[in-house]
């Protein structure tokens, strides 16, 4: 991705500087791909020549009707090339169609489509591009290439010494190979894989070709990165940082006639040794290695986590146990020796200058904790230790600067953070995800004087920075049901597909007939018009910098010359290598945040977006719970049924474990026993844990929701102070529910809900009522529920212990356990070696030979 060596190229400023295009003075910009009914609506009009405008039309483009007149709202002043800009909100109206939008001075929209399903495919869509860009075999070119890399440089081991270092992906349209970027991209693709596995299909095999092989190609394609990041730390003490150099910018050729670098076909290979590097005229200013070490540490041990109950037939338990090896070896390189982690420069004087590392090192804290599953004072550590990486680096720097060299902020986006306030209890995790706040309010600041909420600088890769910017919104969203940010989310989502200045979208192909890139500065199209689908483009740059690089020549007359200015400029020109290359770590970062688009699920507004009145279909009377005078209810919950007949329900919640599952499962069907269960969110969208829940749903037994996040409600000590507000609650258990529909499971059908760590107040209990659920938990008076205790904790408790509890409070009492609610875990930590669950079948046989009959919740 950086620059091709060539002469310097006289750039006037004055192509930089609005020309009066022919055609309409004013403009309406809108996201090409569309929008989801209950997301944020907004076009932005612009004029060119001043003008103001008072109202606009949303019309039906089948029809050409107007279906609603809309007011323009206020004037947001100049920006870039326009002298005037309005916001267009149209967020209220959420009918599904297709539309465009006009106003009196003849400006027209392109048309666009509201759907729930707009953004369905788009992920899979942008990893055509990552496997056009694999090396070693690339499945798009079906050829080999890059087969001898390569040879060692700055090494423990002589120079020139030859080590196996292909495969992976080449880096933007050259062929360079950054451990950082690919690190950093795999991760994202598993995190993908992880969070939204809905979002992919099953079309390709491993090595890229079509063919389905039973799982989502997004794991295919991070498989590939894993592949090549354990190839550039084969080793505990080795770890490699960079594949080839700018030597490579010398030409413009397709992958396999690579040879620049004097040496046949090998490339040089750059050891991470921490200091500064480069072999010719300019060096780096590199510190240390924990930049690189941290982020192939994080992308090892999520690799380990979603690769070790797989049943891919490539995966193996030897290939398994070398990630978990290489993510705690990693760990420990970025340990001693903390630093940035450069890339080397050749003979040009730019390289990826990256200043922090501490991000880095805070991940990948968090997800070896995760991968190791220590408990007590270890597991205390590990987070204590990314907590007080978080402080080192709450706000991602360039939030605060407003402008950065390149990369030197990577990634741009501290995804430590969400991967840690996950870990927290809800008073911590406020902590870390106030540092996201505070960095989305930095760039509001900035963004809420546009019209277009543009905040984020236009440096070099300003996508990249864009689709990060926008995944940190979300995140922050999700993790505290705060939508506040939601519209500048919106926002910069929509500027990546169309809602800019230039009204085009950044990704090649996407949408498909409609502006993209067409002439991208890459070979395989300019070579041989071979098309990138799917392909993030760098994104525009201040005119400053575009008028002080290297080697720019724009080979066609400027489409969009009318909408340059000094604020940004952008070209669809091959000549252009700094606004319109694409990028394999940017199109990776954006596969996440459109994987997470297509699985979010949103039938309402926030009330910030919208107060006016839409036509829309009249939503059925929600049907309230009905109670029994049989059961006994406290709070709110039901927490136990009839007293006089002799049956109880046994109740399973699951979250963050599930090793008993194949146990329960097993032992339930051998007795003729249907149970309930109780799942997070969390739960059901683990991929490891999904044939677990569809074999439960085949086998009869009741699931319910747990909440998405297993959020605590109310305080441990003063129960009736809240923990969450209403918005909240109810966000998060819209949230369980959704993704319990992607099993099949209705609402209608499970609509008892048992509230996480089994803890509430009468608010909760009333807001469930509400949603027209009804809110239960398990019956005090026996100890099933401490079936989860380790060891270490002051409240552990054997399963001996655990079942002596449950039999003697099933003599002594005159009902025995009669209406009961038993409930216990689907699995527990590691630590915990004392399986309650190993007792079930025991369990099971005593209390049938009692007499007693097992129902589901819902029959109690």
């Amino acid at each position: 991705m950086l620059v091709r060596l060539a002469l310097m190229t006289a750039l006037l400023f004055g192509l930089l500087s609005v020309t009066r295009h022919d055609g309409a003075s004013a403009v309406i910009r809108i996201n090409l791909l569309g929008y989801r009914p209950g997301s944020p609506k907004v076009a932005i009009w612009g004029s060119l020549t001043g003008q103001t405008v008072a109202t606009f039309d949303l019309v039906d483009e089948q029809t050409n009707q107007v279906i609603q007149q809309l007011s323009a709202g206020r004037a947001f002043g100049a920006y870039g090339a326009f002298k005037e800009t309005y916001r267009l909100d149209f967020s209220a109206f959420q009918r599904p169609g297709r539309y465009y939008l006009r106003t009196a001075d003849g400006a027209r929209s392109p048309g666009f489509r509201i759907g729930e399903d707009v953004y369905a495919g788009a992920a899979d869509f942008c990893l055509r591009y990552m496997r056009q860009q694999r090396s070693g075999y690339n499945p798009f070119l079906k050829d080999s290439c890059h087969t001898h890399d390569g040879y060692t440089m700055y090494g423990p081991m002589p120079d020139s010494t030859h080590i196996d270092a292909s495969g992976g992906w080449h880096d933007a349209s050259d062929y360079l190979q950054y451990v950082t970027t690919s690190a950093n991209a795999t991760y994202h693709l598993l995190a993908a894989a992880r969070d939204f596995p809905t979002a992919f299909g099953d079309q390709v095999q491993t090595n890229g070709l079509p063919g389905a092989n039973g799982q989502p190609d997004v794991l295919d394609e991070a498989r590939w990165g894993l592949d090549w990041l354990l190839k550039m730390h084969p080793t505990d003490t080795w770890l490699f940082n960079q594949l080839g150099d700018d030597r490579d910018h010398s030409a413009m050729r397709i992958p396999r006639l690579d040879s620049m670098y004097g040496k046949g076909a090998e490339r040089p290979v750059y050891f991470a040794t921490g200091q500064p590097q480069g072999l010719f005229k300019y060096k780096n200013r590199a510190t240390g290695t924990a930049s690189t070490a941290g982020k192939v540490s994080s992308a090892f041990a999520l690799g380990y986590q979603l690769l070790r109950n797989h049943k891919a037939r490539y995966v193996n338990q030897a290939y398994v146990d070398k990630l978990r090896q290489r993510a705690q070896s990693a760990y420990r390189l970025g340990l001693a020796k903390p630093g940035n982690c450069q890339t080397a420069p050749g003979r040009a004087p730019y390289f990826y200058e990256e200043d922090n590392y501490t991000d880095d090192m805070e991940l990948a804290t968090v997800e070896l904790l995760n991968a190791t599953e220590p408990t007590g004072d270890q597991a205390n550590l590990l987070r204590n230790t990314a907590l007080a990486f978080a402080h080192r680096e709450p706000v991602t720097p360039w939030m605060l600067n407003d402008t950065a060299r390149h990369y030197q902020w990577y990634p741009f986006v501290n995804i430590g953070h969400a991967e840690l306030a996950k870990q927290l209890p809800a008073h911590t995790r406020k902590t870390v995800t106030d540092f996201y706040k505070s960095g989305i309010e930095l760039v509001w600041q900035r963004a809420r004087k546009n019209a277009f909420y543009r905040g984020v600088p236009f440096t070099w890769c300003s996508n990249n920075l864009t689709t990060s910017f926008a995944t940190q919104c979300f995140w922050y969203r999700q993790l505290t049901h705060d939508d506040q940010f939601m519209a500048l989310e919106q926002a910069n989502f929509d500027w990546l597909f169309g809602c800019n200045p230039w009204g085009t979208s950044f990704v090649y192909g996407l949408p498909a007939n409609a502006d993209t890139p067409s002439d991208p500065h890459s070979a395989f199209s300019h070579l041989k018009n071979y098309p990138i689908d799917g392909g993030l483009v760098d994104g525009p740059v201040r005119g400053s910098i575009y008028g002080n690089l290297i080697g720019i020549t724009l080979h066609e007359p400027d489409e969009y010359a009318s909408f340059q200015s000094s604020v940004a400029v952008y070209h669809d020109d091959y000549g252009d290598y700094s606004t319109n290359e694409p990028t394999m770590d940017g199109t990776a970062s954006l596969i996440y945040l459109l994987a997470a688009k297509q699985a979010e699920k949103r039938t309402t507004i926030g009330k910030a977006h919208s107060s006016k009145k839409v036509n829309r279909p009249v939503d059925k009377p929600v049907a309230k719970p009905v109670t029994d005078s049989k059961s006994t209810y406290f709070k709110g919950a039901k927490i136990r049924g009839d007293t006089t007949a002799r049956r109880f329900s046994l109740v399973f919640t699951g979250d963050e474990f599930a090793d008993g599952g194949s146990t329960i499962a097993r032992t339930l069907r051998k007795h003729h026993v249907r149970a309930s269960f109780f799942l997070t969110g969390r739960f059901l969208r683990n991929p490891a844990f999904s044939p677990l829940i569809k074999r439960l749903r085949q086998d009869g037994h009741y699931i319910g929701p747990h909440s998405d996040q297993h959020l605590l409600y109310c305080d441990w000590v003063k129960r009736d102070s809240l923990l969450v507000s209403r918005a909240q609650f109810k966000a998060d258990l819209q949230a369980n529910y959704e993704v319990l529909h992607h099993y099949g499971q209705a609402k209608s059908k499970s609509n008892l809900f048992l509230p996480p760590y089994e803890w509430y107040n009468d608010s909760i209990a009333t807001w469930t009522n509400a949603e027209g659920i009804q809110l239960v938990n398990y019956t005090p008076g026996t100890l099933s529920h401490a079936d989860y205790t380790i060891p270490t904790d002051r409240n552990y408790r054997s399963s001996a212990t655990i079942l002596q509890s449950i039999r003697t409070y099933e003599q002594q009492k005159p009902a025995g356990l009669n209406g009961f609610i038993l409930l216990m875990h689907l699995g527990t930590a590691p630590a915990r070696t004392d399986k309650l669950y190993s007792h079930l079948d025991e369990f099971l046989t005593d209390f049938q030979r009692k007499g007693y009959q097992f129902i589901r919740i819902d029959e109690l």
